[in-house]
């Protein structure tokens, strides 16, 4: 049996469930605190993945509730590029990252778990940071906790971002 040490799972675990729009995580993010948003824009927003690739993982989402790419307006398009550019020199700085996956999964043959509000994956990457868990394991290791994380990028973008 495979054990991952996850305490901020219970919060999710034990808290009541409200119906939101359609059950969309990011149209709910109401509570920016509690839902790991880092920087809300007028059309766009930085939101941490609670369920991480890495340490880090982020996703830059449009504030509004939209699945193709050619529905974007240019202001949505050109504020999420910005928040992309200011999250990658955020993490660098923070997290000392040697790389970064930027992506879109449009679709789920593509590979999008939330297919109805498209986003931008941002996950930090470092040399030696795969490792024989993923592959032999079947597990992920987090080298820090998720509100530790999200403090710290969080006050880096509201001095970089307002």
């Amino acid at each position: 049996m495979k054990r991952i040490w996850a305490p901020w799972r219970m919060e999710y675990i034990t808290s009541e469930k409200k119906p939101g729009k359609g059950g969309c995580f990011l149209c709910d993010s109401g509570d920016d605190d509690a839902s790991l948003v880092l920087v809300r824009k007028p059309a766009a927003f930085i939101i941490m993945n609670r369920y991480p690739y890495s340490n880090g993982h982020v996703m830059v989402a449009p504030t509004r509730h939209i699945a193709r790419i050619e529905e974007f307006t240019d202001t949505e398009l050109l504020e999420m590029m910005s928040l992309v550019r200011t999250i990658s020199t955020v993490l660098k700085e923070e997290l000392s990252i040697d790389g970064l996956n930027v992506g879109i999964n449009m679709g789920k043959a593509a590979g999008a778990g939330l297919e109805e509000h498209l986003h931008i994956h941002v996950v930090p990457r470092w040399f030696g940071d795969t490792n024989f868990m993923p592959i032999t394991g079947e597990t992920k290791v987090i080298s820090e906790h998720l509100y530790d994380t999200y403090k710290k990028l969080k006050g880096k973008l509201v001095e970089k971002v307002g």
